[in-house]
Parts: structure tokens; sequence; C-alpha cells
């Protein structure tokens, strides 16, 4: 049976989804299973595709799009923004690794222009993989996530100026000088860049605002405009590539930018598929085993070469060896461009079919041992550590100390690790209720809002193992970590106990299993964002002033204040409170735990979290509310401090074997209460007033810390003289 095109299209599809999977399992970018597809129904495997150049215009059309997306986020205020680093490091790789390539391709006896290619292909890493690897890892906002985003977005703009190089004077069938061709090739790019910048000043604008009212239609567009530029630049005697990164560029300061990018990904990625795998579909698998002995060494070159040199060059720019290392790891592949520039060099004859096949399997080897270590480069930087310190300097003035500090002489403070929306909230609330604060992140603009805020913080990142040497942890009463990434938590949970933290720690789970396990492996506390936040519109949704109807041509307002922590009014009834006297407003309704008290009595009394609802005159309000949400001085150093809890050892031949619990009277005689008694194996977790002390028992008892030592300090007494 002879298979048709549209059959043959179906079976690459099938084969492409089912080794997808396999990649998907195995955590691995969609490149190499494409490529691999690509030479599984190749002629040197099952034959599936004969003849490929059914699938070739699938995949023009796919590279053209990739290139449009490319230069459709290359805006000049993202290139402004890039910093010295990201060009220093982005240019440096490119220059090290294109020279020092070069010279294993010649020692390999290989001819100049293979060379050429070769070192070029190795210089750029996949801005696509990268930024996906990060952005699953909750990467892409930190410091060495921001600066492998910018190089990369450099070694893009290399690799363009690359294709443009190539396809300008790629024909070489040409006998005029180099001068003169040079100038015929300057002229024609003038000409239609003169022609782009036209269009983007006076005709885009216009075009794509009337277009945007029909979202089918600005994809259309889209695609067409890119297409279109794509032949014209063929045309002019470039590349298609060129002319679709350049119709990316004429529509990146639109308005309409995002919008056209994030309809255009899938599509992008569907008809990649075509490219890679027709691209492999024209690797013959005896060519790849012949050259996986100079494979291998280029791909040992990529995968620890590019990362060393990223690390030398930030660690001279002043960061810390952790920054340098993760940073790195971004350029430890080699990309979609190598391939796509690898191709061209084959289409105009200037490389073999032997080159290609080198250039593809250094690919699928850097791309695949990469992504493992992008993924799990936290333990990879915990075993590497202690040889990175060559890559740092004394003094990493780059990451120093952002802000002021608390000092260590400073008691009852709060370390807050993350300050996003959830951190950020958490930080605010505490710094109004009087605690002292410490932010860290590793985002440079939370770091700015946290300073806005007027909190002291640093720059750190909670994976980093060296972090908590830089926090006064031994004066931090709380360590609040509000990420929500189990393997974040339980090495920050691990790493304070290791450092011997005596304070209290707070993680933030993401899901119910989550906060089950931080529970087990002894969180003092367990934040829950998404069940918190539930729980509390479920109470503002079910409270008092929603069940009130309103006042209409009535002059008073409804008002409901919340009693906070700490309130001065807690424990007090409505009678105390004596709101009309003191304020002229009447309590007309409190909710509490979402049940509603209507009309609550005079003896009713007000716990914090309670919320009441007012009747006042509009005036009266503000005044009101101000009132009711007076709290102590000091409260948060009084509620650190107000209980204290202890297990006392009680010997055998103490005064206190024997006697029962009224007996020994403890609450009165100290101002404690026992809550458990540990016997051996078992724990009375209720005891009491009957049960009476055994002999090598342990209390464990509530107080006041005053109370806790003076029992402690009585049994110790009463032992003696017994």
């Amino acid at each position: 049976m002879e298979w048709t095109p549209f059959a043959e299209v179906a079976g690459v599809l099938a084969v492409a989804a089912a080794i997808a999977a396999i990649g998907l399992r195995l955590r691995q970018p969609l490149i190499i299973s494409f490529l691999f597809a690509g030479i599984l129904v190749g002629p040197s495997a099952i034959g599936l595709v004969k003849d490929a150049h059914e699938i070739e215009l699938l995949a023009s059309i796919g590279i053209s799009l990739l290139l449009f997306v490319v230069g459709l986020r290359l805006d000049i205020g993202m290139i402004r923004t890039v910093g010295p680093v990201a060009l220093a490091t982005g240019l440096g790789q490119v220059l090290f690794t294109s020279l020092v390539g070069f010279a294993i391709a010649m020692a390999f006896g290989m001819p100049l222009m293979t060379a050429a290619y070769v070192a070029v292909a190795l210089t750029f890493s996949s801005t696509i993989i990268i930024v996906k690897l990060l952005s699953d890892k909750k990467e892409i906002d930190s410091l060495h996530g921001r600066i492998a985003v910018g190089f990369l977005i450099v070694q893009d703009i290399v690799a363009i100026l690359a294709l443009i190089g190539l396809t300008a004077f790629g024909g070489g069938q040409d006998d005029r000088s180099l001068f003169v061709e040079s100038l015929w090739v300057l002229g024609r790019g003038l000409l239609m860049l003169g022609a782009i910048v036209v269009l983007m000043r006076w005709a885009l604008p216009r075009a794509l605002a009337y277009i945007a009212r029909s979202q089918e239609l600005l994809v259309l567009f889209a695609i067409t405009w890119a297409i279109v530029l794509s032949s014209t630049a063929e045309l002019l005697g470039f590349s298609k590539e060129v002319g679709a990164f350049l119709a990316g560029v004429s529509l990146a300061s639109t308005q309409q930018r995002d919008a056209i990018g994030a309809r255009l990904v899938v599509l992008r990625d569907f008809l990649l598929l075509f490219f890679f795998i027709n691209l492999g579909a024209q690797l013959n698998l005896s060519a790849l085993g012949a050259e996986a002995g100079k494979a291998s060494v280029f791909s040992v070159f990529v995968l620890i070469g590019n990362p060393l040199i990223v690390m030398v060059i930030m660690g001279v720019m002043g960061y810390r060896k952790r920054t340098g290392f993760m940073s790195g790891l971004a350029v430890a592949q080699i990309s979609e461009f190598s391939l796509i520039l690898a191709a061209l060099g084959l289409s105009l004859g200037h490389i073999d079919t032997s080159a290609m096949s080198l250039i593809t399997l250094v690919g699928l080897v850097t791309i695949f041992a990469s992504t493992y270590m992008i993924l799990y480069s936290g333990r990879l930087y915990a075993r590497l550590s202690g040889v990175l310190d060559v890559f740092e300097r004394s003094n990493p003035f780059r990451e120093a100390h952002a802000g002021a500090e608390p000092t260590a002489s400073e008691d009852h403070l709060i370390i807050v690790m993350g300050l996003g929306n959830y951190g950020g909230a958490i930080a605010s609330r505490l710094r109004q209720h009087g605690w002292h604060l410490l932010a860290v992140d590793f985002d440079p603009q939370a770091l700015e809002r946290g300073r806005g805020m007027g909190l002291p913080v640093l720059y750190g990142d909670v994976g980093d193992p060296e972090m908590l040497g830089q926090l006064p942890i031994s004066t931090a009463r709380w360590v609040v970590c509000t990420i929500r990434d189990r393997e974040i938590n339980t090495a920050l949970f691990a790493l304070l106990q290791e450092s011997a933290f005596h304070g209290r720690i707070a993680l933030t789970a993401g899901g119910l299993d989550h906060a089950k396990a931080y529970r087990e492996l002894g969180a003092h506390l367990v934040l829950q964002p998404f069940s918190d936040a539930a729980e509390q519109a479920v109470e503002a949704v079910t409270g008092a002033i929603q069940s009130l109807p309103g006042l209409r041509d009535w002059p008073a307002v409804l008002e409901e204040v919340s009693l906070q922590p700490g309130s001065v009014f807690a424990g007090k009834t409505l009678r105390e409170l004596d709101l009309r006297r003191e304020l002229g407003v009447s309590a007309l309704a409190v909710s509490r735990a979402g049940k509603v008290h209507f009309n609550p009595s005079p003896d009713f009394q007000m716990y914090p979290g309670d919320r009441i609802v007012l009747l006042c005159m509009p005036e009266q309000a503000p005044r009101a509310v101000e009132y009711l949400r007076q709290r102590e001085l000091g409260a948060p150093q009084e509620q650190a401090s107000a209980f204290d809890a202890g297990e006392i050892h009680v010997p055998p031949d103490s005064a206190w074997v024997g006697r029962s619990l009224a007996e020994l009277d403890f609450r009165n005689r100290y101002g404690v209460t026992v809550i458990g008694i540990r016997r051996g194996p078992d724990k009375l977790t209720t005891p009491g007033a009957s049960d009476t002390l055994h002999p090598a028992d342990s209390i464990i008892v509530v107080g006041g810390p005053e109370g806790v030592a003076k029992m402690r300090a009585s049994e110790e007494d009463t032992r003696l003289t017994a």
C-alpha cells in the first residue's frame, strides 16, 4: 500500500506524539523528542518519510514564525534593561566559545568553513528551553534568571546577525569584489529597513488598531505579515529567517504585541515540530555514529566550558558564586538557532551532511544533559559549592545587603522570606502590628517594593544553603517562608534545624498534602493562602453586614470593623465598651466564625477576629473604625512572651510523687496549667484533678514564663529537702 502525503503526515504526527509522551516522562524538552521522531521516521529507520519535500514547507513556515515571535518580544525597552552584566556575559561567552570551538574543530582537521560553522553553532543557547525550565522552577524573576534571560537575548541578536551575514555573502557565485558586494548588500538591507521603519511609523499602528477589533483577523494579519516579509527578504538575497525576525521587530512596540505573541505560541510550536522532524529525517544513523567521538568532545566543552566562562565573567563583575553558577547553567547547551544555522549552511553548500550530523548530535547530547543540570541545579550546587570559591571575589559587591538590616541586638525579629503578593501582604500587616522585620527575596523588583514599604530588605535565595549565614537568626523569633514550594520549604526547615535556630518556623503550603507534610516535619505554623483566603471570603459573604438591609432615605450608614489581635477591647463586653456614650454609635450585630449574632446583649463578650456592625452617621464612621482598631502598646512583645510551655521531670524522690493534681494545686501556686503527663511510652493528654503523679513522670505545663520558672525551682527545692 502506498502512503499518500496526508497519511504520511498523519503517521509522522502519531510517532511524534508517542515519543513526546515518553520525553515528557523523562522531563525532556520537545525539541529532543521531535528530533528523535524525525530520525525514526526518516529513511535510516522505518522509512515513513521517503521524500521530505511534503513537510519542508510547513517546516519553513514554523521557522519563520519562531523568528517572528523572537523579534516580536525584542522591543527597545527590553534591550535597554538587559544591563551591563547581560551584555558582558553574552558577548564574552560567544567570543570565548567560538574561539575555543574553532580551535578544537581545526585540531580535528576540519575545513576552515566547516570549523567556522561548528564554532558559531556552539555559541548559541536555547532561549525557549531555558525560559520554560526557569518558569517551571519559579526562578524566572530571580537575579540569576533575569541575567540568564538577558544574555540569551544578546545571543539571539548575535544569531540573527550571523544569519544575515551568511545569507548576504553565502552565494559566492559572483566575481565582483568584496567591497562592491558589501555595498550592494548594504543598499538592499537599508532599502528594506527603510521601508519597514516607514510602515512602523505611519501605517502599522493605524492598521493594527482597526484589525484588533477581530482577534481572528489579528492573528491572520500577523502570520501574513511574517510570511510576506520572509518572502521579501528571500527575494532581496537574504534568508527567510531574517525577514521574519524584522517582521516581529516591526510590531514589537505596538499595543497588540502581547496579544499576537500569546496566540501564535501554540501554532509556532506545532509548526516547529515539522522543522525538527524534517531535520531528523535528513540525518543518517550511521553518520551520527561516525561523529560520536567528535560530538563527545564538543558536548563536554559546551556542558562545562560555557558555564565556566559565565562564572568567571560574573565573578569578576562582583556576583556571588551561586548566582554565577545558576546563570552559567543556562548556556550549557546549544539551541534551535544552532540547528537553523547548520541547516542554512547545508543549503548554501558551506558544510556537508557530516558536519550537520555533528552539530545535531551535539545538540541532542547537550540539551538532554543540561535539562537535568538545570532541574537539579540546587543539588548540583550543593555538591560543587566548595570548589566554586575561586569564582567569587572577597567582596561580591553586586549582591551586598540591600537596605538596613536589623542589628543583632533587636529583639522580637521576624524574618519574612519571599516578598511576592502574599509575602508582601504578610510583611505589611506584621509591620503594622509593631514587629521588627527583615524581608528576604531574590527578585530585585520585590526588594524594591519592600524598600518602598519602609522594610529592611536583603537579597537572598531561599534555596541557597549559604544564605542563613547572612541572616540574624540568633535573634529572630520567627522565620516565615511565604514560598509555596515543597522542596524549598523542606530544605529550609532542615537548614534552620542544623543551624540550631531556637525560634519558630512558619511554612506556606500549596496544597493539603504539603500542609500535612509540613506538620509532620515539625513546622510550628502552616500557612495555606488559598484555603485561608477562601475562609475569609466565606466570612465576608456570610457576615452580618451582608445580612442587613440597606438604609434607604436615612441619614445613617452601616460600618463594619474587625477586632485585631492585641486589641484593647478583646475580652470586654459590649456594656464595657459603651459605644453609644464613647462614640454615639450602636452595635447592631457581631459576626463570629460564620455565625451572625443580631442585637447582641450588653453582656456579649468580644474576642479578636469578631466583626462588629455599627450604625452611625457618615461623619462618625472613620472615628469609630479608628477607635475600635486600637491595640495594646507593645502587643507583639507582650503576646510573644505572655505564655511559656515546659516539660518538668518528676524524680523518684520528689515530694510530688503520690499526690494528686488537686492536692498540688499548681494553678494557684504557680499560675500554670498541667496539660499533659508523659509516663514512659504513654501520654496522658487530658489529666484530671484526681490523677496522681508517679516517679519519673514528666509534667507538661503552660503558663507565664515566671510561673514556669518558679515551678521548676520549687520542684528542685522540694526534691532536695524530701
